[in-house]
């Protein structure tokens, strides 16, 4: 399995399925009637606010039309039943079919043993003189909030669990009611959980500043975080926004370039600092490479975390002494929209409807046309550049020529690949088939788990 959200086996042949795509046609519209006009209008707007919307607006967002798309299986999967992969991946393709849904995380998948690896990974290192307050980003359907908050409860010493707090923001109202009913399957929990609905990357939502310390838990949220755009037309011009703009048709969109002004793409370009490699080059190799680019032009498209630094921004504002777990896709297989860090799209309906030519056409003109509560997009994480954006927004690291604190690192981080993670913290026993074939350290390859934990120089 590839993906962090588990698709129905038959089906993964067809997401990735490779065509050959004309940079530029991206943006092309060959199906126009599905256009969402609503996202776009008189005015560009930014490639993040396109995609922010058409996932997450109130009315026609993804995640607001489909809540129904994140499945809650009524019971645990019994893997010492199954035979091995094999019997997995039919017994995959059996709950799909009854569930009729787009996908299963993999907290559900392997509840309760998934959560409770995060649970443990808590106890050890949480600090219990204080009352123990849990974040939750985007809680999906809950599965993740009750394992923790039941292993805590089976597992740490009553004050613990009696005297924590369990917060889920989480931006869409259907998956919040639906929150509410999981974590409800355990009364005792009830008192100590909440869901407020809102957007996480909007700080006034945050009210004052929480000095205590706390954890913050993401799980298969930055893949689905906005992301913008830049553009340099080859190897030395300089890189440019990516704004999306109507054409006088009204039903056409287009790419509009601009220099780079929006100060969260400035600093997430010098964070990444894409430029560096110039700085150290003579003017000799510059002048060559000035020459080569105008012979041989080779556009360049490069995406930007941009969302996660706005996250990251607000979090280490409102919550200076939070602890941080975030899991997510560490690369993805066969993306055919272009450039660096680029995302795959998905939906359910193609997936299902369209074949061959008509499949690799509509998954080429994605990006901009099936963005009407219809399409789920897929971002790679680079976690260097997770730690690295983690570390700007503690106040380490400073821009403008990696200024460091002279306080010293604010945060101790590692990265773990998931089997790693389970193997340190959970129980890989329980997710075992009995020819020993294990999905969740097996299978997972291109997800990683992060770890972020403040030091004495937080202040």
């Amino acid at each position: 399995m590839m993906l962090c959200r588990a698709l129905r086996p038959k089906n993964l042949p067809l997401l990735f399925h490779k065509p050959k795509v004309n940079p530029c046609e991206l943006w092309a519209a060959p199906f126009g009637s599905l256009f969402s006009t609503h996202i776009v209008g008189d005015k560009p707007i930014l490639v993040r606010d396109f995609i922010h919307s058409a996932l997450y607006d109130p009315k026609h967002g993804y995640f607001s039309q489909r809540s129904k798309s994140v499945g809650v299986l009524p019971r645990a999967i019994k893997f010492n039943q199954l035979e091995g992969r094999k019997g997995y991946m039919k017994y995959l393709d059996k709950i799909y079919k009854e569930s009729e849904v787009s996908w299963f995380t993999p907290v559900e998948i392997f509840k309760p043993w998934y959560a409770h690896g995060i649970a443990e990974a808590i106890m050890r290192t949480a600090n219990f003189s204080v009352p123990l307050k849990i974040y939750e980003i985007g809680g999906g359907s809950g599965t993740c909030a009750k394992g923790i908050m039941d292993y805590i409860m089976l597992n740490a010493p009553p004050r613990v669990y009696n005297n924590m707090t369990y917060i889920s923001v989480e931006v869409s109202p259907s998956l919040a009611e639906i929150q509410r009913e999981t974590v409800g399957e355990v009364h005792s929990h009830l008192s100590k959980f909440r869901v407020e609905c809102r957007d996480a990357t909007d700080r006034s939502g945050w009210g004052d500043v929480e000095q205590q310390p706390c954890w913050v838990i993401m799980l298969e949220v930055l893949d689905n975080l906005p992301h913008d755009l830049i553009y340099s037309e080859n190897q030395v011009s300089p890189w440019m926004e990516v704004w999306v703009e109507k054409l006088q048709d009204r039903e056409t969109l287009s790419e509009l370039y601009k220099p780079l002004q929006d100060s969260l793409i400035k600093r997430c370009v010098e964070i990444i600092d894409l430029d560096k490699k110039h700085d150290f080059q003579s003017s000799a190799i510059l002048k060559a490479k000035s020459v080569w680019s105008k012979v041989f032009p080779k556009p360049q498209r490069c995406w930007l975390p941009t969302g996660c630094l706005k996250l990251l921004e607000v979090l280490h504002e409102v919550l200076p002494k939070m602890s941080l777990i975030a899991s997510d896709f560490s690369y993805l297989p066969d993306v055919r929209i272009l450039g660096e860090r680029a995302p795959l799209v998905s939906t359910k309906v193609l997936l299902l409807t369209f074949k061959g030519d008509q499949l690799f056409m509509k998954l080429k003109f994605m990006i901009l046309v099936c963005f009407q509560g219809d399409a789920d997009i897929f971002f790679p994480t680079e976690f260097w550049l997770l730690e690295r954006i983690d570390h700007y927004c503690s106040g380490w690291l400073k821009l403008q020529k990696d200024m460091l604190s002279k306080e010293g690192k604010k945060r101790r981080t590692i990265t773990l690949d998931t089997s790693s993670f389970m193997d340190e913290f959970g129980l890989p026993s329980k997710t075992r088939t009995k020819d020993g074939y294990n999905p969740l350290l097996d299978d997972f390859k291109n997800t990683k788990f992060y770890l972020s934990v403040p030091t004495h120089n937080t202040v």
